[in-house]
């Protein structure tokens, strides 16, 4: 398992490929049963925003199968922020035949998907089913998690060396109080980390993939 970075800005209609500033934390993507997927080949399909939402779909739907019609109505419904009943011929077409002639081709190229184009059927394959994929989309108010501890930790510092010189206002509290607050400001960090991790950032995970409605 391991994270990806996205920006949060919405692609174009064009097949170009996003750029490569993703980050994974580890050099392969292991799934459950150990087989592993390489990190330049997760970095490279889930550099782009059509084929994250392809991911996110099929997961949502255990991997599939489900035909290409149905995936392409909803990466067009996230893509333009609106109901698939509300999607325009055009709207749906365009993303249809960007599946159908280069993400679905590229995406079963690297066995990460099964794409049967005779018969517009795409599922995941096993091993992109049992392993868990997180992407982060930052947008201009929000702080990385590892700019928030560090921000933490030296006000945390801070405190405790105020403590150390018994200089005001730390003296005010007890160093057992400071203890308590601190022990509990990070419990309650850690667990709306994980929150996040495994809920806001894991495609699959929302309702909507975590992209939608930052753009």
């Amino acid at each position: 398992m391991g994270t990806v970075e996205s920006s949060s800005d919405h692609e174009s209609s064009s097949d170009h490929e996003s750029s490569s500033d993703h980050e994974s934390s580890s050099d392969h993507e292991s799934s459950s049963d150990g087989t592993e997927i390489p990190q330049d080949v997760v970095l490279d399909v889930l550099s782009n925003q059509r084929r994250r939402f392809t991911v996110h779909h099929l997961k949502q739907q255990d991997g599939g199968p489900i035909t290409v019609s149905e995936l392409a109505e909803q990466v067009a419904s996230w893509e333009n922020n609106t109901h698939v009943d509300a999607l325009t011929y055009a709207e749906r077409k365009r993303v249809s035949n960007a599946l159908r002639q280069f993400h679905l081709p590229k995406m079963a190229d690297y066995e990460f998907v099964d794409y049967d184009s005779n018969r517009g059927s795409v599922s995941l394959t096993p091993v992109t089913t049992n392993t868990e994929f997180y992407v982060d989309a930052l947008t201009g108010r929000q702080i990385p998690w590892g700019l928030y501890y560090f921000g933490s930790s030296a006000v945390g510092g801070i405190c405790l060396v105020g403590f150390w010189i018994e200089l005001y206002p730390f003296t005010l509290l007890s160093p057992l109080v400071y203890g308590a607050f601190l022990v509990s400001f990070f419990v309650f960090s850690s667990v709306g980390h994980l929150y996040d991790t495994h809920y806001r950032m894991r495609l699959g995970a929302r309702h909507e993939p975590l992209e939608v409605g930052t753009q």
